[in-house]
């Protein structure tokens, strides 16, 4: 059985949604969180809370890059289920100051194509990425659970197609509330582990 640990470290270097595999922490992890299957095993959740704050917290980082986010979750532990978990870490992502916001979107990569896509392809995603982030200032984030993943570079580029479009007040709600999307997907996939 893998320690808590060693499963966010390879979590981290594993493909998400057949995008292609991630570097560890602390380098950013892209914005396209792997598919929610079934019910979440209560041991995964008793775990998370069992483990040391440091731990929790390293592990919390790779779901939403704000230390300050991930350090209130670790303090707040222990969780009675998974819908208090989510719930903490939606109040949690609401009380973000900019800054807070900022370093979690820093943590973030823009979702990419598959290696094998068509150069076409990776061009005009690439420059509808670089319309996004000269217009806004930081990554194009999304979240695509809804989705197939062989429908999410469509979903992407029209994503970004449509934000493009938003006034930057709007499209800064638009962004926060995927990142918690993201974060609620990712932590998830952190206690379903076990």
């Amino acid at each position: 059985m893998r320690s808590f640990q060693e499963f966010t470290l390879s979590r981290s270097s594993e493909s998400h949604a057949g995008l292609p595999a991630q570097p560890p922490p602390p380098a950013p992890h892209t914005a396209v969180p792997v598919q929610n299957c079934g019910p979440v095993p209560a041991a995964g959740l008793r775990r998370f809370n069992a483990v040391p704050a440091a731990e929790a917290e390293a592990a919390l980082l790779d779901c939403y890059g704000s230390r300050r986010w991930a350090q209130r979750l670790a303090d707040h532990r222990p969780y009675p289920d998974l819908d208090a978990l989510l719930a903490a870490a939606d109040e949690a992502g609401y009380d973000l100051s900019p800054a807070d916001r900022a370093e979690a979107l820093a943590a973030e990569e823009s979702p990419g194509l598959r290696p094998d896509a068509p150069p076409s392809a990776h061009l005009a995603l690439a420059a509808a990425h670089a319309a996004y982030e000269s217009r806004f200032g930081h990554v194009f984030v999304i979240c695509l659970d809804a989705f197939l993943p062989a429908e999410h570079p469509d979903q992407v580029l029209a994503g970004i197609r449509a934000r493009l479009a938003h006034d930057p007040e709007h499209e800064r709600v638009v962004t926060a509330d995927e990142m918690r999307r993201l974060a609620r997907g990712r932590i998830i996939e952190l206690v379903s582990s076990q």
